[in-house]
């Protein structure tokens, strides 16, 4: 007689998160998660999952996937006085973020292969959450974003206006070749929209006319700044079949233009920052007001509504920060040209989002959508990150609905004590970040070791380039027709 049959012993995974309420974009379930070597191996009732060598009751707690913010400067290499690897990504974890693209405008910029590597071995030494790393698009180096491609960069930053680092604006003429570049390899351009010429063009008349007051740097890079350059990138694009991201969007005049160009068929993505949504221009007028300059400026408080809509109905895509710390003695004083520009910002995005949920703007699953999910699917990650399912890396923010806390500086875990929300009261907080399976955050403190975030690397669907025969790289065969 054969023996009975016996059913095989479930096998051990490392840990179960049992009893939490696992929001997705598309619902909220309660549920429990099983996680092995990194991954989601189960979610469904508690009692259905496998024995575990640890298990954490997340009882009366939300689990979201982890925040991806596609915009930071952590400035290493090269600046390391105003954040690093370490601090940037303790600020993270602590917020609930678990992937951060970092942007090329470091010391020297990510413009080479050798300048990536030596950014992604600085990254790899101290940064607790994982990371994709930008390559520059300039135009000194056309010919290095293949290379750089090839990689593992997870998209290209243009910037059409300056920035921290001042790194020159390509001419069009450049910018075209690059998207041209860029639509064959599939990966999306990320844009700081803003006309240069035109901003510098006001700035120089406005200090020529003595104007350094806090409104002077609003006053130079008026809607119209952002408006002409969204276009014009939007033009480019929707010729080449290039990809690309605009971001921190801070005018609701571009928004009519965005819905045109997405209606048009361009492959385009739009993130705005949760400084647009709750700061205005108005507050700078108040004492220490000036800590707000950044670029583009925070405008006027009439065009926070119309942000908040976009965001909702998913005209605007996704939430990020643009991260940008700086030491405090450069953001304070009576001139404005002379302050730095930006402010540390990826520790307060999820709980300025989850406060927006308890003040009724915005619903849970929409958040998941806006810090994970979309930014998942514009970057190639979707899958692996973005969404809670069985494959995808363990990456979790457990968040308390009903934890309240102030906003302050001396609080943030960046090495820019500077926060543009001192004081301010939220609802909703992380209370333990995961990432891949490894807690790196608890209850405000770091408790992970260095070096446990690892590079990420894009898998964009197929390229899909247009007007081939008019291609710098077609035109210059010799005989080739340009049409």
């Amino acid at each position: 007689m054969p023996a009975p049959m016996t059913d095989p012993q479930p096998q051990t995974v490392d840990m179960v998160l049992a009893d939490g309420l696992v929001v997705n974009e598309n619902g909220t379930v309660a549920a429990s998660i099983a996680v092995a070597g990194g991954r989601i191996v189960a979610i469904g009732e508690d009692r259905l999952m496998p024995p575990a060598r640890e298990r954490v009751s997340l009882a009366g707690l939300h689990v979201l996937p982890g925040a991806i913010d596609v915009h930071v400067h952590f400035r290493e290499p090269g600046m390391p006085q105003k954040e690093d690897w370490g601090t940037g990504s303790d600020a993270a974890a602590v917020g609930g973020v678990t992937t951060v693209f970092d942007m090329p405008n470091t010391v020297p910029p990510t413009d080479t292969v050798a300048h990536f590597e030596l950014k992604k071995a600085a990254a790899e030494a101290k940064s607790i959450v994982d990371f994709g790393l930008y390559g520059l698009l300039g135009e000194h180096n056309l010919d290095h974003l293949e290379p750089l491609a090839e990689a593992g960069a997870i998209g290209f930053k243009l910037f059409l206006g300056n920035t921290t680092g001042d790194l020159p604006c390509p001419s069009d003429g450049a910018v075209l070749e690059g998207f041209e570049i860029l639509a064959g390899l599939g990966l999306r351009c990320s844009i700081h929209a803003e006309n240069s010429p035109i901003l510098f063009w006001r700035q120089n008349r406005l200090k020529a006319a003595g104007r350094n007051d806090v409104l002077a740097h609003l006053a130079a890079r008026t809607d119209v700044v952002a408006v002409e350059a969204l276009n014009r990138a939007c033009t480019l694009a929707d010729w080449t079949g290039a990809r690309i991201h605009i971001v921190h969007e801070s005018s609701a005049r571009s928004l009519p233009f965005i819905r045109f160009w997405k209606e048009r068929g361009v492959d385009l993505t739009v993130e705005t920052l949760p400084q647009y949504l709750y700061l205005s221009a108005e507050m700078m007028l108040a004492p220490g007001g000036e800590v707000l300059r950044m670029n583009p400026p925070i405008r006027e408080a009439a065009q926070q509504e119309p942000l908040w809509a976009a965001l909702a109905d998913g005209t605007i895509d996704m939430i990020a920060t643009d991260h940008a710390p700086h030491a405090v003695e450069e953001k304070y004083g009576d001139n404005v040209w002379n302050l730095a520009c930006g402010f540390p910002g990826v520790e307060t995005l999820v709980p300025l989002m989850l406060n927006a949920v308890a003040n009724g703007r915005l619903s849970l699953e929409r958040v998941a959508a806006i810090t994970s999910a979309a930014p998942a699917r514009a970057f190639g990650l979707y899958g692996r990150k973005g969404v809670i399912r069985v494959g995808a890396d363990a990456d979790f923010a457990v968040v308390d609905l009903t934890k309240r806390q102030r906003l302050t500086a001396a609080a943030l875990h960046s090495r820019g004590k500077v926060s543009a929300y001192e004081g301010m009261e939220v609802r909703g907080g992380p209370v333990r970040t995961y990432v891949r399976g490894r807690l790196v955050a608890k209850d405000g403190e770091v408790v992970a070791e260095r070096g446990w975030g690892a590079m990420v690397r894009p898998q964009m669907a197929a390229p899909a380039p247009r007007n081939l025969a008019t291609t710098m790289k077609a035109i210059l065969e010799p005989g080739q027709k340009p049409w």
